[in-house]
């Protein structure tokens, strides 16, 4: 089974005519239709909305094609929410959600009017003294352990960093009633990169029941859930897509089964989908630019861990295509690898592909989300350039490549380095 790029060999060679390899390629049209089914399939909720996950894709240019729309945002850092800020979203288009969080992103949120959503109970008096205590506030969950789902095992809670406990919260919520908010929301994230359509409705059971206890016990209004990400996409050919109106569907159902006779009917339902939205609408193409025959057989290309860092950091697997040879057999085995000083820095390993040439095309899939965004500059490495593929076929620079002057630029202070 093969994936399809969303570009032709036709279209890449008159795009490197501009804009040399590597680069990051995103395709409008499908992430805009993906952006238009997720509303769709949570349309039932009144209060709907999906915040897209800034740093995932932190690309104002993109994100500006979110808002348009009707996608808000989460933030996490104080930048974040300057790209927030500069594209014009305000109060509650914007969800706050840092951990460890620097003096001042407190009151940055709360001057643009959005929800901020405390990871830990300590961090209530931070926020006060920042900016005082908003009407509303949101609070991160964490019930620990493991979290299953039809008897597998998707994520480790115990072992993350993030959110309260459950006796936690509820001592965060009494702490927070005394100080005058009026309004609740409820956050969780419990495992990532889910590639099932019974997540989403089995975290939104464990987050209604604790909706109600906390409604009951703390007598509060839960304004909102926010179910955060973790709907994954199918990085792997073999894998089935998530059908994102059946998650919707499920979620619906749980939300009639468990807060509907409870009054609770105009508790909205929120999503930051950073991965779901944006992953399979962008790629990173390279090209072919050197070979080594040694102990395996090694295909150097022109982009490395620099420009995606996922499969160097976390063994993730990429599907890889040759472009143009889409329909060639795969009868060669290769490791395909960047220029970086470290032994990991590797896009596929043991990857059956067609015979490659000196200056094929090599099509990464699925690295619109956490891809460019993670980038660094390790060995004095540059990141990549970004286009955007637009509905009409032409092609937009939605960020120039880095330049050796940008990498020296923190030191433009003093005079080392002219």
């Amino acid at each position: 089974m093969e994936k399809k790029p969303f570009v032709t060999r036709e279209q890449l060679e008159e795009i490197t005519k501009t804009y040399p390899t590597p680069f990051h390629i995103y395709d409008e049209k499908g992430f805009i239709q993906n952006a238009k089914n997720v509303n769709e399939a949570f349309s039932w909720n009144k209060g709907f909305k999906e915040y897209f996950a800034v740093k995932a894709t932190p690309n104002p240019f993109i994100i500006k094609k979110l808002k348009e729309v009707g996608c808000g945002v989460d933030c996490s850092s104080y930048t974040e929410l300057m790209i927030a800020d500069k594209l014009g979203f305000k109060g509650n288009e914007i969800m706050y959600s840092s951990n460890e969080t620097p003096a001042g992103e407190f009151k940055y949120c709360a001057d643009l009017g959005g929800y901020i959503n405390l990871d830990d109970i300590t961090l209530i008096e931070q926020m006060e003294e920042e900016c005082g205590i908003p009407e509303t506030v949101c609070c991160r969950y964490n019930p620990g352990g493991v979290y299953e789902v039809c008897n597998g095992i998707m994520d480790n809670p115990g072992d993350a960093k993030y959110g309260m406990t459950p006796n936690q919260i509820v001592d965060a919520f009494n702490i927070l009633k005394e100080k005058g908010v009026k309004h609740f929301g409820i956050h969780a994230f419990l495992a990532s990169n889910t590639v099932t359509n019974e997540y989403y409705p089995m975290l939104a059971r464990d987050i209604f029941k604790l909706a109600v206890d906390l409604k009951n016990e703390c007598g509060v209004h839960i304004a909102f859930v926010n179910l955060s990400g973790g709907v994954g996409i199918p990085y792997r050919p073999d894998q089935e897509p998530n059908d994102i109106f059946a998650i919707g569907e499920g979620v619906r159902k749980v939300y009639e089964e468990i807060l509907t006779p409870e009054g609770m009917d105009d508790v909205a339902i929120f999503t930051e989908m950073g991965r779901f939205m944006m992953g399979p609408y962008g790629a990173l193409v390279t090209k072919a630019v050197h070979e080594k025959h040694i102990y395996k057989e090694y295909i150097g290309v022109d982009a490395c861990a620099v420009n995606l860092m996922r499969p160097a950091m976390y063994e993730a697997y990429h599907h890889v295509t040759v472009m143009g040879k889409e329909d060639a057999p795969c009868n060669h085995m290769y490791d395909i690898v960047g220029s970086l000083c470290e032994n990991n820095d590797k896009f596929a390993v043991d990857r059956r592909l067609p015979k490659i040439e000196m200056g094929d095309y090599i099509y990464i899939h699925d690295t619109g989300a956490h891809g460019f965004a993670m980038g660094y500059n390790y060995n004095g490495r540059l990141k990549s350039a970004e286009l955007l593929l637009k509905e009409d076929g032409s092609v937009e620079l939605i960020r120039r490549a880095e330049t050796p002057e940008d990498y020296f630029a923190t030191f433009d202070f003093c005079d080392i380095m002219k």
